[in-house]
């Protein structure tokens, strides 16, 4: 081609020169070079307009996008939000109830193959608005996950003293029935006599009840007896509660420049705190039962659907997939980010602190299980049972206690704390990108931060009461359960595989890493990750049971409306505004699919794109290749 026919189609834009791993700009007149050093250049025309426009938002003082200080900022903020307390108290579970840790990893590394690269997914679509039910989720899961930290900072508190509150019997919440500590196989073969438990029978001393539950169900929640009685509400509790608030709108309120670098101690001190748990566990007696216990595997188990359906939500929620707030991290990025990487990075590190976990609550529990004199599978829990019950009570039993259940909940604490916070982050960044830049005013992210956790810790008010165990579950139960997070992430694979393009998404890919994606990734998007998902979400809605307390307490039917209130409240945004959407097009259904589904590209976007030749031209490079490790010259389309 003649140069005279480029200087034709080319403007005076300046493009960019994109090294791998890099973000270097560099000024290149009115030619754009390619993969090759050739002179390329596109129509311009559709971009000249958008980069007028953000050109003119800057020129009148509009604030540019923050971006990340260092890439490491970005991946420890990733995997603050990702590894949490599900980590620590779901899957060491699992693994216990479903056959062992290895079919649980074998379950595990093939649905992370379906799932990783759903976390970079940019705003695809103006149909669907699958970001409205992202956002939705989020709120949700921000309002009842921060009780977690507050119960966690209580007990955190309740650790600094002499003898742990929850190891006696002598307190004002403890009841008639409270015993310390009792080995019902020694009651039965006569070891001990029942004069030492006030001359109550076997039977009646097994249906005893220990401190720690006493003072969590005393104490901490002083629970009532049903969702219509919400009592009294817990002060000490509300103060615990809104002190995690305030420290949740100090770690955001200034962004991700001030997030990035909180991170690096609230994602890398519980990790630490696992190490010094994991050697005090592993010299404790009982402690070699509970791990084997925990990596003796069961093949067999690998043939019940129910295997497939825990793990598939585990991910779900251990991977953060569907909530957004990832998304929302990904785009303070840089464009040419190798996102593609940075998701095999955070799949390994989440999936082996899970791994790591699971060696130090059994290693725990296996203590705890040989001093009572009971099987393992007696005190295994899940979820606020490990976290407030057979872990204070393992610790309790141990030399030095207070040491060891202070570690603990700071540990607890901050593994909940990143989440918490970048779940903010997420949600806080999705309401100030919905405003352009012509209503941007000082200070306004400090107000919406401010006002988000203001609303949060008001709906919160309602979980510290007495009935707040009941609200907290509700939320727990729908709000941000398995169901809507494998509704979200379905439609997140259908916009993206099969009304966006996979292979157009991947050649977006290509343009922002440098080299294609693996071909695998596209029929996970296309077909695996999207059958997977809504097998389970089917599996889940015929075998939907109402919801108890403790398998006890049955929840009123006004309870269950409120709960899928909640639920349908984000699983309808996709559908809803397809429909609105749509029927306010103008047009044959046809001209209004095509209007609707075609991609809508900011000055941003139009900056970095380049030609289809240049993108099929890195089909054959791959990571790491001398080829890719020179320049890949984006042009302006």
């Amino acid at each position: 081609m003649e140069k005279s026919s480029l200087d034709a189609d080319c403007c005076a834009l300046n493009t960019v020169l994109v090294e791998e791993k890099r973000g270097h700009l560099i000024p290149n007149g009115n030619a754009h070079q390619g993969v090759n050093g050739t002179l390329i250049c596109g129509p311009i025309s559709a971009a000249t307009g958008a980069i007028s426009s953000a050109a003119a938002e800057k020129k009148k003082g509009y604030p540019e996008r923050e971006t990340w200080t260092r890439q490491m900022d970005f991946m420890m903020s990733c995997v603050g939000f990702a590894v949490g307390l599900g980590n620590v108290w779901r899957f060491p579970y699992l693994c216990y109830k479903n056959g062992g840790v290895l079919p649980n990893i074998a379950i595990k590394t093939n649905i992370n193959k379906t799932e990783k690269e759903i976390i970079n997914k940019p705003k695809l679509d103006k149909i669907f608005r699958l970001g409205f039910a992202s956002m939705v989720i989020v709120f949700f899961c921000n309002t009842y996950y921060i009780m977690v930290l507050a119960w966690g900072f209580y007990y955190f508190i309740k650790s600094f003293s002499s003898t742990l509150p929850w190891s006696t019997c002598d307190n004002p919440w403890n009841t008639e029935n409270c015993i310390e500590i009792f080995r019902h196989g020694d009651c039965l073969n006569g070891t001990i006599g029942n004069s030492t438990f006030g001359n109550l029978t076997c039977e009646e001393l097994a249906n005893g009840r220990s401190p720690i539950i006493e003072f969590w169900e005393n104490k901490v929640l002083n629970i009532s007896d049903g969702l219509d009685e919400p009592g009294a509400m817990n002060w000490e509790m509300l103060l615990c509660l809104m002190a995690v608030w305030v420290m949740v709108y100090f770690c955001v309120w200034k962004g991700v420049k001030s997030t990035g670098k909180i991170v690096y101690f609230t994602a890398t001190f519980p990790y630490v705190v696992l190490i010094i748990l994991l050697v005090r566990g592993v010299t404790l007696p009982g402690a070699y039962d509970g791990i084997m216990y925990y990596v003796k595997p069961n093949w067999s188990k690998l043939g019940e659907a129910q295997v497939w359906i825990d793990a598939g939500t585990q991910i779900f929620f251990s991977y953060a997939i569907g909530l957004g707030a990832l998304t929302a991290l990904g785009s303070y990025n840089r464009f040419n980010n190798d996102c593609y990487k940075d998701a095999f990075v955070l799949a390994f590190i989440n999936s082996g602190t899970s791994f790591f976990s699971g060696f130090v609550v059994f290693s725990i529990l296996g203590f705890m299980a040989s001093e009572q004199g009971v099987d393992i599978s007696k005190v295994a829990e899940s979820g606020p049972g490990l976290a407030f019950i057979a872990y204070p009570k393992a610790v309790s039993m141990m030399p030095v206690a207070p040491v060891w259940a202070a570690l603990f909940f700071i540990m607890l604490l901050l593994l909940g704390l990143d989440s918490q916070f970048v779940g903010v982050e997420g949600f806080v960044t999705g309401i100030l990108d919905l405003f352009p830049g012509k209503y941007y005013m000082r200070y306004q992210r400090e107000i919406a931060v401010a006002i988000c956790c203001l609303l949060c810790f008001i709906i919160d008010i309602s979980m510290v009461t007495q009935g707040g165990m009941y609200v907290f579950q509700l939320f727990d139960y729908y709000s941000a359960s398995g169901m809507t997070l494998l509704w979200q992430a379905f439609w997140e694979c259908v916009v993206v595989a099969w009304v966006y393009g996979a292979d157009r998404f991947m050649d977006d890919i290509a343009r922002m890493i440098g080299y294609r994606p693996f071909p695998w990734m596209k029929w996970c998007w296309s077909f695996i990750t999207p059958c997977v998902c809504m097998g389970i979400f089917l599996f889940h809605l015929l075998n939907y049971k109402p919801l108890t307390y403790n398998n006890v307490y049955v929840y009123p039917w006004w309870g269950e409306v409120i709960g899928w209130c909640m639920a349908l409240s984000s699983m309808l945004c996709i559908p809803v505004s397809f429909v609105y959407k749509l029927s306010g097009a103008k047009g044959t259904f046809r001209e209004r699919w095509e209007i609707l589904t075609k991609p809508v590209w900011g000055a941003h976007h139009l900056e970095y794109m380049a030609p289809d030749t240049d993108i099929k031209s890195l089909a054959s490079l791959s990571p790491g290749t001398e080829e890719n490790k020179v320049i890949i010259f984006e042009s302006v389309m």
